[in-house]
């Protein structure tokens, strides 16, 4: 069993660096990366689809960036208690018509003692923007530590 630092239970401190390192990961947009963050039988609800597994989440995440493309992704702790976080989110990201949205969501996180996560629900809701309406605009991978965060954006 991998351990994944920092490992509950959370304080603001680390419940914060928990979801940095989270949307690091997922501004990667490598599958088998955000992967190793989960528990071998972690469980997802992601909007009506159901995940459980590794190899699922594998899957699932290969369909999403194959679909989702120039996907850019901002987290933002929202609670945190002993194993759990809760955090809001938004991202961009255009289909292959060229068409823009942001997707805004919540997600409740539960972990193990190794500090991977073995339950997530996301809901999720995709609204359509123009391009010219898009707010995230640095290169894609990791987020800079100087854009603005959620809240600075009025998001």
């Amino acid at each position: 069993m991998t351990t994944r630092p920092p490992v509950p239970p959370f304080t603001l401190e680390s419940a914060t660096q928990k979801v940095r390192l989270a949307e690091d990961s997922w501004n990667s947009r490598d599958p088998e990366r955000v992967s190793q963050g989960y528990a071998l039988d972690s469980r997802w609800r992601n909007r009506s689809e159901f995940v459980t597994g590794r190899q699922d989440i594998v899957s699932f995440l290969t369909r999403k960036w194959t679909r989702e493309l120039d996907y850019r992704l901002i987290k933002e702790l929202w609670a945190f208690k002993g194993t759990r976080i809760a955090v809001r989110f938004a991202y961009e990201w255009h289909d292959d018509s060229g068409n823009w949205y942001r997707s805004y969501g919540n997600e409740n996180w539960e972990y193990n003692d190794d500090g991977l996560m073995r339950m997530r629900f996301a809901c999720i809701n995709d609204l359509p923007i123009k391009e010219a309406d898009r707010k995230y605009h640095w290169p894609l991978g990791r987020r800079p530590e100087e854009h603005p965060s959620l809240s600075d954006l009025g998001l």
